[in-house]
């Protein structure tokens, strides 16, 4: 984490901050609007604590200076005055700041207002570092195929906005996306010359390529935060058919998750879309055909149904993932 900068005109005013906080955090100052931005741009701070009444720049410009800059933007800024208003407390908020402290300050509430807000980036900057993790680990089940890596963000933007459509929170909507992205990673323990054929597998190939969906349970099912048990669930069962004819298990209707019953869906009609080393990609009317006459059989039929509903979405996807390919891993 980057230092705390503190913003007061007044010298005695960085001198308490200074007093209360140097034990525990590394800080930078600043006497004034200008100097503040350009230390913001210098060393950018995990927080600041900015007073308002300043000669040059208020401390609400600077807020939404810094809060207007992509670059800058999450940083959390805590007013520090003695304007107590509800009129002032409403600008600061509007400005983008997070919280206030009333001057003259108590050393137990700067500490605990700070603490609070940095285990909040903390957890921000955590969350980050999953999502590219779990970025790197999807891509790594694409990085011997010969598609583009393009396949798995495609199927797992379909299968967020069929979820969506089907009136699941925002939460489970965002964690199915990167849940989803993860439902070939058991690819990764195939053999090249089955995974890359270009031809149709014999039943003996074909036996190796099913055991994908349990290598990726494996690997995946070994963590226990939630993301990593939806996504071990998918990979083990999205090929599983309502009609109960699928595999590993052979489970049928409802005793499939619903999230591998929705990755169903956009799984193959994003294979279907594609050109692969076995075959060339299906115009959309056929796609359609073979969607709605597996309704009931490989697929749910309600998902079929909000499916077709919500086409148009699904194929501006496909246009922008189109116009936007991915670079492929090196």
């Amino acid at each position: 984490m980057g230092p705390i900068l503190l913003v007061d005109d007044e010298p005695s005013n960085l001198s308490i901050l200074r007093t209360i906080l140097a034990p525990d955090y590394p800080l930078v100052f600043a006497r004034n609007g200008n100097r503040a931005l350009s230390m913001v741009a210098k060393h950018n701070p995990s927080l600041i604590l900015l007073d308002i009444q300043m000669p040059d720049m208020d401390g609400f410009e600077v807020c939404r200076r810094i809060k207007a800059n992509p670059q800058t933007e999450d940083i959390p800024v805590i007013f520090v005055t003695s304007l107590l208003t509800v009129s002032d407390e409403a600008t600061g908020f509007d400005a983008g700041a997070v919280d206030y402290i009333v001057k003259p300050v108590s050393p137990r509430i700067v500490k605990a207002r700070i603490r609070a807000q940095l285990s909040q980036v903390s957890a921000k900057q955590l969350e980050r570092s999953h999502r590219d993790a779990i970025a790197v680990l999807a891509e790594a089940s694409e990085f011997r195929d010969t598609d583009t890596g393009a396949h798995i963000w495609r199927m797992a933007a379909y299968s967020t906005t069929l979820a969506r459509a089907m009136g699941w929170p925002s939460v489970e909507c965002q964690q199915l996306e990167l849940a989803a992205s993860m439902h070939d990673i058991g690819k990764l323990g195939i053999p090249d010359y089955i995974l890359l054929k270009p031809g149709v597998l014999d039943e003996r190939e074909l036996i190796i390529m099913r055991s994908h969906t349990t290598i990726g349970y494996n690997i995946l099912s070994k963590s226990s935060a939630p993301i990593f048990q939806m996504a071990a669930t998918i990979a083990r069962c999205h090929h599983e058919k309502w009609d109960g004819s699928g595999y590993p298990a052979r489970l049928s209707g409802e005793a499939i998750p619903e999230t591998a019953r929705i990755v169903a869906v956009a799984d193959v009609f994003d294979a279907l879309s594609m050109t692969r080393p076995y075959k060339k990609s299906w115009p959309l009317d056929r796609i359609v055909e073979n969607l709605t006459s597996n309704a009931g059989s490989h697929f749910d039929p309600r998902l079929i149904e909000h499916f077709m509903r919500i086409l148009p979405n699904i194929l501006a996807i496909k246009d922008h993932w189109n116009d936007h390919p991915p670079k492929k891993l090196e």
